[in-house]
């Protein structure tokens, strides 16, 4: 922390935040910061224990606002529609940043309502948004081409992006999404570019300034097509976990990139594709099973709307591939159909042991699936 400066918190039920401000005088002492001085401290989101502060500096902040509003285009003239909570790197740094850097206007909502969205669009030019934003819109009536007519640039992070939504959202807007990769820890690091193609299931390329790297678990890089773990590094970098030093250190290799803990591969065209988060990966009978593989198969089938593929404990592999799928209204899908699509498409190891068919999948407010919901759920269940 700067000389001088105090953390404060607030919560729903108060904090001294909220008890240091009342009959507290209009003016204040205001406390000079440097570019290495704490800025933030946003936490993860803790699904695998407990959640960790992770410290951003104003360098951090600045990095990433600079980039983003040079690799976006940002411009005075632009008008961001923003539906993202504020709570969140995405709503509260990267969409806010690239608007005020740019000295451009934004129709701040409470919350995202598709309808509402769709209304609002015609006065924007750009929006900012979660995968869920853009599959609400596509089922939205009043959702045209024509609500897009002064729209220049839509943004899709912070889960992944299902390639039928964006094929079915250029199909009917005739604007490609630009999806991108970031981090609580690191903002932004690789984006699709605003101009070039934009190739969907990848996150582009890494950002100015940003470092990165996919290696396997010797730390060699990896070829085209092969997964390995994905690292970053660069001045958007946070410097550490509040208070974890231990966990700091974990973060971290010793020439200082940082772990995402993302797994990802690089594409013919050098573009980064994240394969998913190291800790969803299965091992069953010694064999690895990389999760997006199978769900992008599962997905493809017909009558399929979304799948969560997860591990679950076997006494005879150690995890049983399991598929949690949900199906389009008005198709109905049985175990017998999955499986029958599957075979010869994928290595049998690799097929489902367990399906079990939900009405939707868990979701964290970012709109990430939350497995570990569904491996509690489902670990002693039986398809």
């Amino acid at each position: 922390l700067a000389p001088g400066a105090t953390v404060l918190t607030l919560g729903a039920a108060g904090g001294s935040l909220d008890e240091r401000s009342r009959g507290q005088a209009a003016t204040f002492a205001t406390v000079t910061s440097g570019p290495n001085d704490l800025a933030a401290i946003l936490y993860t989101s803790g699904t695998t224990g407990r959640s960790k502060g992770a410290m951003l500096t104003h360098r951090n902040l600045a990095a990433n606002a600079l980039t983003l509003t040079d690799e976006w285009g940002f411009t005075k003239g632009d008008v961001l529609l923003h539906a993202l909570p504020i709570y969140h790197v995405h709503g509260l740094f990267v969409a806010v940043h690239c608007a005020l850097l740019a000295g451009a206007r934004m129709l701040w909502l409470a919350k995202f309502d598709a309808r509402e969205v769709a209304a609002l669009l015609p006065r924007a030019t750009t929006l900012m948004g979660v995968p869920t934003f853009y599959t609400r819109l596509l089922a939205e009536p009043s959702f045209t081409r024509a609500s897009c007519r002064n729209m220049r640039l839509f943004v899709s992070g912070s889960a992944p992006l299902l390639a039928e939504t964006f094929d079915r959202f250029r199909d009917r807007t005739g604007h490609t999404i630009l999806e991108r990769y970031g981090m609580t820890e690191t903002g932004m690091n690789l984006s699709n570019p605003l101009l070039g193609p934009r190739l969907g299931g990848t996150v582009g390329t890494a950002l100015p300034g940003v470092s990165i790297r996919i290696v396997d678990a010797d730390g060699a890089s990896c070829a085209a097509g092969t997964i390995g773990a994905l690292e970053v590094k660069g001045a958007n970098v946070f410097p550490g976990y509040w208070r974890m030093p231990d966990k700091t250190k974990e973060a971290f290799t010793t020439d200082g990139y940082f772990k995402t803990g993302d797994l990802a591969t690089w594409t013919p065209e050098r573009y980064v594709r994240i394969a998913g988060r190291a800790k969803d990966l299965i091992i069953t009978g010694g064999l690895n099973v990389y999760p997006k593989e199978i769900e992008e198969r599962i997905d493809a089938i017909d009558g399929v709307l979304e799948t969560a593929v997860i591990g679950v404990p076997d006494i005879d592999f150690g995890e049983a591939v399991t598929a949690v799928i949900v199906a389009r209204q008005g198709h109905t899908l049985t175990e017998g159909s999955i499986i029958g699509a599957l075979k010869g498409e994928i290595a049998s190891f690799k097929l489902p042991k367990h399906i079990h068919f939900v009405d939707q999948l868990p979701r964290n407010a970012m709109g990430k699936v939350q497995k570990n919901v569904l491996r509690e759920r489902f670990a002693d269940a039986r398809g």
